[in-house]
């Protein structure tokens, strides 16, 4: 049965498409974030789905976007989760 997490905005995805969350505070200091998010961006695969500024990234596995930029924090992101499967999705948090 597949499960979808809906990460803000109009983004919904399928939660075996997700590879990690990560928080864009802690992780955007790294040029090789920065260059990654940048690479991404020049290919047309980041969607934003934030309203304001973002807080985390998403990274997935299928589909056209492959970088979701969203305002829920990798924490609340994960809450969305069942508890068996948050370690899996929160790869990054203070």
């Amino acid at each position: 049965m597949s499960r979808y997490v809906y990460l803000g905005g109009d983004a919904v995805r399928n939660e075996d498409d997700i590879v990690g969350v990560f928080d864009l505070d802690n992780t955007s200091w790294s040029h090789l974030t920065r260059d990654f998010l940048v690479r991404a961006e020049r290919k047309g695969s980041v969607e934003s789905a934030a309203e304001d500024i973002p807080r985390s990234f998403v990274l997935c596995a299928k589909g056209e976007k492959t970088v979701i930029l969203t305002q829920p924090s990798p924490a609340t992101l994960a809450k969305r989760l069942d508890d068996q499967d948050q370690e899996r999705f929160l790869l990054w948090q203070n």
